[in-house]
């Protein structure tokens, strides 16, 4: 567990800013008369998530593996990492639509029926908490696993080998 102790702490902060950005969306109007373009604004987490991975992982590098990590030690960590979001999405789900936008749901139900995107039973099976913990889940371990590798590739230790043989 203390292995992993610089991974719980980014998660954590992740699972936080998860729900700082879904009040965000709430309070600039993305789940309610704006509701249509909050797949789009969602999307927009991914820069916050990436930056917060830079620096998961750096920490990691720095503090625990002194400055020298090679990329499987840095995905390792990212997938760590992604690991414990996973975790504890169903509460962030949870959270998320039962206090911070618990009409959430219904408005998307409505919106999907009303644009005939849907009909009224498979927009109910598909914007509901479960399926959502599902997407969460799915989501998120995925989105991090590739971010934990790419951002490990960014910060692994240049070795003098490796510089010398792209010349």
């Amino acid at each position: 567990m203390k292995k992993f102790k610089i991974e719980i702490k980014w998660a954590v902060i992740m699972l936080i800013i998860f729900l700082a950005w879904m009040t965000l969306e709430k309070q600039l109007g993305f789940h309610d008369e704006k509701i249509k373009w909050q797949m789009f604004f969602t999307m927009l987490i991914i820069f916050p998530n990436f930056i917060l991975y830079y620096l998961a992982l750096k920490d990691k590098k720095e503090n625990f593996y002194m400055g020298d990590m090679n990329w499987r030690q840095g995905f390792i960590s990212g997938v760590v990492i992604s690991f414990v979001v996973v975790i504890f999405s169903p509460i962030t789900q949870f959270i998320t639509h039962e206090f911070i936008t618990p009409n959430y749901f219904d408005k998307l139900i409505a919106l999907s029926v009303e644009s005939k995107r849907l009909t009224l039973e498979e927009a109910k099976s598909y914007f509901n908490l479960t399926a959502y913990i599902w997407q969460s889940i799915s989501g998120g371990l995925s989105f991090g696993v590739v971010i934990g590798a790419i951002v490990a590739y960014i910060l692994k230790t240049k070795t003098p080998d490796s510089t010398s043989k792209l010349k």
